[in-house]
């Protein structure tokens, strides 16, 4: 618990956290001291010196312990004999600070009045405009004129591009070093920085490519003045024109919080859109960040390559129908299947499209509920001993230990990756165990860097040391492992839990690295990785295949469409839409109500943000339409509807209605509140923090797992072969990303092979050279990178950069060296 301090404020005595930044305690307490340089999210540096505040501490009688008081009466206070910046000052017992008086009101105007000598009177058509700090405490302390002459006004670069994605304007910039040292000590990249000295100091990027971090746009919402600005914003739109929606981010198992910003657009036809994607903040799940995948990865919902309209196969093509004749055409294929029917679900299926689309398989008599991607397993594992409830990165430091196992958490889970490093930074223990070196390693000492062999991944699991840490959490991904090998993974890092008592209570338990936004809602609902495989093997007569491309996704999912009756129900003509029977419109997460799972089992709510494009429907709307066209089951209202069919079926989601859901509560630190200038432009969450549901050993019941994990064997390779491992890009060429290219072309990696130096000798290949990739059915041309951090014997090949599909899971393949393909 922690220890209180009396503090006493303009007089008045109040009870404090001990060791509290003095800001923080102010606001704790309802007095806004104003900042530009301090932001609760980092440390103080005392830069700005708006902050400044006369600063004293009550004389105590040692004796008794008690307040000295004068013959008045009045507390005894030693004040000192300057003003002193309320950001660098630590709460302690008898502390006194006074707000008000007029020493501190003439400091802060000075300090406006020194900010404005250079600052361009260019709020009419600033980015920043209606939600500026700087705007905002000019209108309460700025002299409303100026003793400086215009000859004397400092001009810098006006739109000058950090990257490709973050404009600065130098004239505006207040050199606060927010964005600095956010990505020094926060992101680890100390890709900014200061140039020049005096009037003439400057940010610049100092990395190659400029301003390269997966976090950049959290700088534009943390700077308090429109010096920082999006390019895919900047003169979009006036703040006081939009309206923020509350959504969750569909990229990955993070579930971060965000807010879409919405406007009647002209160049849109009069329809609301999304105009940009801001932070929510929830402190349990992505505090008040998201990476630039979440930020710039909207695009999909309004791009013109979007299906609108339902397609039915005649004569050997695709042929535009309408919604009653596609329902026709899927019931009568149905009819006929003698149920044999199946569904796999991809990751952005919202919990109500999977309860429905699970609904329609059932009627029918199929049972087959596979999810995609298929190379992850063991919800099984976590609904026993995943994390407890209340679990929060936020809350980890000196005394626990944080287990990375067979993942690139940057670039699978981006934000993960920023609140471990952040555990790391207040003591944690930080282990990885990979057949790789990843970014993570920068921050993990090297006695706890361990590298396995292929296959070896359960060994190193089963040898793992975790000491007598008080909290552990083991991750575990799914990279370089196939699907029976994962789940001997999760097998492995359950039974060390159990074994060490880390399970069934906050900060402990076993979190996978899902693929998706909503792979444990998936699961959660009866989906799993095992039946997809058993599809893949044997398919079923008729087969849905929902926000799933296996055609263009996997090789080794060539053959699936090439008999039955398949249903793709998906928002791009992607591979597998191509060469499906019917083919449906759904709708993009921005245009429809649902709730997506996280990886911390968190259920969360996102609601309509802009209009649907016509001709588009929710995905739940369609598969209980289609149950309707088959025996006459009346279709739900609405989302909520369906949620609420959900909470009475499903037993862990029984407290997730949508009133739940919709459930907040004060948090802090108070970002996004009225002031702006405390937090910054994050939103405060006022469309609900979602409901975490407790593991079964949470609830008392004993974990029952396996006696031991086995690993199984990999492919046997002969003399030349390599073993082809599939990994994870953040920026990629899927559908839902591609959309956003036109912001993120120089993101996107090329397709590339990545071997060490000795296997590329051994070939005779050289750094960039062109080479043909085999695996499965497929030959690929890609260019060759040598990264000697990749293990001998294999060869790392980047998922979804190309049109043609890598494995989903390790294969067998071999690479040699061609000039150009003969059919490229």
């Amino acid at each position: 618990m922690t220890d209180l301090v009396r503090l006493f404020v303009d007089g008045v005595e109040h009870k404090v956290p001990k060791g509290a930044n003095l800001v923080d305690a102010a606001k704790m307490i309802g007095n806004d001291i104003p900042v530009f340089c301090y932001h609760p999210k980092l440390s103080p540096v005392g830069m700005c010196r708006m902050c400044l505040v006369d600063l004293g501490n009550a004389q105590i009688v040692k004796e008794t312990g008690e307040f000295q008081r004068d013959d008045k009466g009045e507390l005894a206070i030693r004040w000192f004999p300057k003003l002193q910046t309320a950001c660098t000052t630590f709460v302690t017992d008898g502390m006194a600070i006074r707000t008000n008086t007029p020493q501190v009101t003439e400091a802060r105007d000075d300090i406006i009045e020194f900010l404005l000598t250079s600052h361009p009177l260019d709020c009419p058509i600033c980015d920043k405009g209606g939600e500026c700090p700087l705007q905002n405490l000019t209108m309460r302390h700025g002299a409303g004129t100026s003793r400086f002459t215009y000859e004397e006004k400092m001009h810098l670069d006006k739109h000058y591009p950090l990257g490709d994605l973050i404009y600065l304007d130098r004239e505006r910039c207040i050199q606060c070093a927010r964005c600095t040292r956010f990505q020094e000590e926060l992101v680890g990249d100390a890709v900014l920085g200061f140039h020049e000295r005096g009037r003439r100091l400057q940010i610049v990027t100092t990395s190659d490519p400029e301003f390269d971090t997966y976090f950049s746009g959290n700088t534009t919402d943390i700077c308090p003045v429109g010096a920082l600005t999006t390019a895919d914003f900047r003169f979009g739109a006036r703040p006081w024109e939009l309206t923020e929606v509350p959504s969750i981010c569909p990229h990955c198992p993070v579930g971060c919080n965000i807010s879409a910003t919405t406007r009647l657009d002209r160049d849109a036809g009069g329809k609301t859109i999304v105009k940009r994607i801001m932070p929510r903040q929830n402190e349990e799940v992505n505090e008040i960040w998201i990476c630039d995948k979440g930020r710039f990865g909207h695009h999909h919902s309004r791009s013109a390559d979007r299906l609108t309209q339902p397609m039915i196969r005649r004569d050997g093509a695709l042929v535009p129908a309408t919604w009653e004749q596609a329902y026709a055409a899927i019931a009568d294929q149905i009819k006929m299947a003698e149920a044999s029917v199946g569904a796999v679900a991809g990751p952005m299926l919202s919990n109500e499209d999977l309860w429905e689309l699970r609904r329609l398989v059932k009627a029918t008599g199929g049972d087959k509920l596979g999810v995609w991607p298929y190379h992850m397993t063991g919800a099984a594992l976590t609904a026993q001993v995943g994390v407890g409830t209340g679990t929060n990165f936020k809350n980890l430091g000196k005394g626990s230990t944080i287990v990375v196992v067979a993942s690139d958490i940057e670039e699978e889970a981006p934000v993960w990756y920023l609140r471990i490093k952040a555990a790391r930074d207040r003591g944690a223990r930080l282990i990885t165990l990979n057949a790789r070196q990843t970014e993570l390693d920068r921050w993990v000492r090297k006695a706890d860097r361990h590298l396995y062999a292929a296959g070896e991944a359960v060994a190193a699991v089963n040898a793992l040391d975790l000491g007598d840490a008080q909290n552990v959490i083991i991750l575990v991904g799914g990279e370089g492992l196939t699907r029976a090998g994962h789940g001997a993974v999760m097998q492995a890092a359950a039974q060390k839990l159990v074994a060490t008592g880390h399970y069934g209570k906050a900060n402990n338990g076993l979190l996978a690295v899902w693929p998706g936004a909503n792979t444990q809602g998936a699961f959660d609902l009866g989906y799993t990785s095992e039946t997809t495989e058993a599809i893949l093997s044997s398919r079923p007569k008729v087969l849905f295949l929902a926000d799933a491309d296996p055609v263009g996704e996997d090789a080794l999912s060539a053959n699936l469409l090439k008999s039955g009756f398949t249903v793709v129900v998906e928002m791009f003509m992607t591979p597998t839409a191509a060469a499906a029977d019917v083919v449906l419109p759904r709708q993009a997460f921005a245009e429809r109500d649902g709730s997506f799972t996280n990886g911390e089992r968190r259920v969360q709510r996102f609601y309509t943000a802009q209009q649907p494009l016509e001709g588009t429907l929710p995905d739940w709307r369609i598969f209980a339409s289609l149950l309707r066209t088959l025996d006459g089951t009346r279709v739900k209202l609405s989302a909520a509807a369906v949620m609420q069919e959900i909470t009475q079926n499903v037993p862990s989601y029984a407290s997730a209605t949508y009133a739940k859901l919709a459930e907040t509560k004060p948090q802090f630190p108070d970002v996004g509140g009225v002031d702006l200038y405390y937090g910054g432009t994050a939103y405060n969450n006022e469309g609900g923090l979602g409901v975490q549901w407790a593991t079964s050993s949470e609830q008392g019941t004993t974990p029952v797992l396996e006696a031991s994990a086995t690993a199984p064997s990999l492919p046997a390779r002969q003399t030349g072969e390599l073993l082809i491992v599939p990994i994870k890009e953040l920026y990629d060429r899927q559908h839902e990303f591609a959309a956003s290219e036109h912001l993120m072309a120089a993101h996107i990696d090329a397709p590339y092979i990545a071997l060490n130096e000795q296997e590329a000798a051994s070939r005779s290949l050289t750094n960039g050279e062109t080479v043909a990739v085999s695996y499965a059915a497929e030959t690929a041309q890609v260019a060759v990178r040598i990264d000697n951090t990749v293990p001998a014997g294999i060869a790392l090949i980047g998922r979804h950069l190309s049109t043609q599909p890598t494995p989903a899971v390790p294969v067998v393949g071999t690479v040699r060296k061609v000039e150009v393909l003969a059919n490229a």
